[in-house]
């Protein structure tokens, strides 16, 4: 195993040595769940595991692990708020038309990758896009509702588009 393999296995284990449980605790006391907080702290260290050559340029790990945890709080967060908003939707369906639990398992998983996809852009885009294909709106339409211009409607959806075509090609 070459020398910089190992030291960074080393930092790694170092790192969640002297800092996971601090970390969980930080995470519970957010969370208001050990359940939760136990998941966030485990993927928060599969992040850095991911990329252990990161942890060259740490100099204070608690502001690093909460910069990781943070983003992992907020996503779930997200995740959360679109679930509710999907199941609220599937509640005001009649019971004839409710799709199947497998179904509704499905869209859910597609709505969160939709989302991650969509993560990176402005907020002007993701509604722009968002209204386009689940409300049907016109880009003029659109345009009037975000009080921009329809060419800009169209640049928001390429950006959106791009973003999507960019997740669908093989890695």
């Amino acid at each position: 195993m070459p020398a910089l393999e190992s030291n960074l296995q080393q930092q790694v284990h170092l790192l969640y040595s002297d800092h996971h449980g601090w970390l969980f605790g930080w995470l519970r006391k957010k969370m208001g769940c050990t359940h939760q907080a136990a998941d966030l702290a485990q993927d928060a260290f599969l992040q850095i595991l991911g990329r252990p050559e990161a942890l060259t340029e740490v100099r204070e790990p608690r502001a690093y692990l909460t910069t990781i945890a943070r983003r992992l709080v907020f996503e779930s967060w997200r995740r959360r708020d679109l679930e509710q908003a999907y199941l609220a939707e599937l509640a005001a369906l009649p019971e004839d038309l409710a799709p199947s639990p497998e179904d509704q398992a499905l869209v859910l998983e597609t709505l969160l990758t939709i989302d991650r996809l969509l993560d990176g852009l402005s907020v002007k885009a993701r509604t722009a896009f968002l209204m386009s294909q689940l409300d049907g709106m016109t880009y003029q339409e659109i345009a009037t509702e975000l009080n921009v211009s329809a060419s800009r409607v169209r640049q928001y959806m390429a950006q959106a588009l791009t973003c999507c075509y960019a997740a669908a090609l093989p890695a």
